[in-house]
């Protein structure tokens, strides 16, 4: 199966050792990458791990869940990345209506994981 992600590689070679827990990325694009490919499967519980400790409040587990589940999350684009931030469009299908969400993402590194900080 390809990756959700885009990155031209399968998943069992890009984001499912992430969603294992089996590796942690190593950049914020290779974690925004895995964070949309976990929207796409449902893997709500990784969503939540990797947004930064200090943020997971704003999130709530079932709203989360509902966004995951009520779109089909069709591909990713990543525009720009660079140190700790990573812009990037995320193509969704919503019903018969196709979005664009568009985003600068800014993530933190704490004792050498990555996580989402705010977008």
């Amino acid at each position: 199966m390809d990756c959700p992600c885009c990155a031209n590689l399968s998943y069992s070679n890009c984001c499912h050792p992430f969603h294992l827990n089996k590796e942690k990325p190593l950049t914020p694009e290779k974690l925004m990458r895995s964070r949309f490919s976990a929207y796409a499967l449902h893997l709500i519980d990784y969503l939540i791990e990797t947004t930064h400790p200090s943020q997971r409040h704003l999130y709530q587990k079932k709203e989360i869940e509902n966004s995951a589940k009520s779109n089909v999350w069709l591909k990713l684009e990543i525009c720009e990345a660079k140190k700790d931030i990573v812009e990037f469009k995320a193509f969704y299908q919503n019903g018969l209506k196709i979005f664009i969400h568009h985003e600068r993402s800014v993530f933190k590194q704490e004792n050498g994981i990555w996580y989402y900080l705010k977008g």
